[in-house]
């Protein structure tokens, strides 16, 4: 078996973290910031198009965006934040969902095939920058300053001897581990996908094209398994785009509500 595993042909690389990482196009601007512009572009322009001429009866157009509003709306905003409070954080709830999964989506498009959330300050910075201080925000405007720090860090109920404890804990994770932790979470699931498509792909080529004939078979099913996988890491960019999105409005739903 050995002696099956050598190619006629020359070396086998995978491909490695640096392929996250592409070269300037120039002035320091790489692939990943053009495809952070083009995703805004991409999501303002399919709202602004598809809500220009409004129908009683909507066009297949008109009733894909009104399905993405439906699910940021009822099935997000208004199941984590609270029939009384959720109308007010529809848009932010909307475009964080839309905006998240056109990025992820550009993983698997042919020629473009980069989930720009697969670099890690990116999603970071959307949570840091954006949710992060959204939903203390509205904490401290709802509760006052003394109040939301309470309402944060110390439950109710729990006995006094073991409150400091509990105060620690609940600030670390609340605003410290809570914007990294989601960041995290769709920043692991675009990287891994990306490497593993790769994967697939560049060593179902190299056996196909380099190895000997009893390995050629091997490189068909390694593409069998990427284009398995194709579908497995659509599924998986649309579900990280809602997990994001409902993690968020349940942030801000804790912060709003009036128990810990």
């Amino acid at each position: 078996m050995g002696a099956l595993v050598l190619a006629e042909g020359g070396e086998f690389v995978p491909p490695g973290v640096e392929t996250l990482f592409p070269p300037a196009i120039g002035l320091g601007i790489t692939k990943p910031m053009v495809l952070l512009v083009l995703a805004l572009v991409i999501v303002s322009a399919f709202f602004l198009l598809s809500s220009r001429n409004l129908k009683l009866v909507p066009g297949k157009f008109q009733f894909a965006a009104e399905s993405v509003y439906d699910l940021a709306r009822n099935n997000i905003a208004r199941d984590q934040i609270g029939s009384k409070d959720f109308r007010a954080f529809i848009p932010l709830i909307l475009a964080l969902f839309s905006f998240i999964l056109v990025n992820n989506l550009f993983g698997i498009i042919p020629l473009v095939q980069f989930p720009t959330f697969a670099h890690f300050g990116f999603p970071l910075a959307l949570s840091l920058l954006v949710v992060y201080p959204v939903y203390h925000f509205v904490g401290f405007r709802r509760h006052g300053f003394g109040g939301y720090l309470k309402h944060q860090l110390m439950p109710p109920g729990a006995p006094g001897f073991v409150m400091p404890l509990l105060i620690v804990l609940e600030f670390v994770q609340k605003f410290v581990f809570n914007p990294i932790t989601l960041a995290i979470r769709v920043f692991a699931a675009m990287f891994a996908g990306h490497l593993l498509l790769a994967l697939f792909a560049v060593a179902g080529e190299y056996l196909v094209v380099e190895a000997g004939a009893a390995l050629k078979p091997v490189g068909v099913v390694s593409f069998l398994f990427g284009l398995v996988l194709f579908f497995v890491e659509a599924l998986i960019q649309v579900v990280q785009a809602y997990v994001f999105a409902v993690l968020s409005a349940g942030y801000i739903g804790m912060a709003l509500a009036e128990d810990h």
